[in-house]
């Protein structure tokens, strides 16, 4: 019999991501700042949460528009 796994009910791995700011990988990094350009693609940067508190970064999620 065939072994099957339901997604749905799957938990989720950590994630990783990587932080601009130490450049390296990180668990907790979120975004902090987007860039945009004229033409083309902007970019979004990333921050981990050692990083955002020494540099005084807010998450983009928590920031006035």
């Amino acid at each position: 019999m065939a072994n099957t796994t339901d997604r749905a009910h799957t938990p989720a791995g950590p994630t990783f991501g990587w932080c601009h700011w130490h450049e390296g990988p990180s668990g907790t990094a979120v975004m902090v700042r987007v860039v945009e350009q004229g033409s083309g693609p902007g970019a979004a940067l990333y921050a981990c949460a050692p990083c955002r508190e020494q540099r005084g970064l807010t998450p983009f999620s928590e920031q006035q528009p």
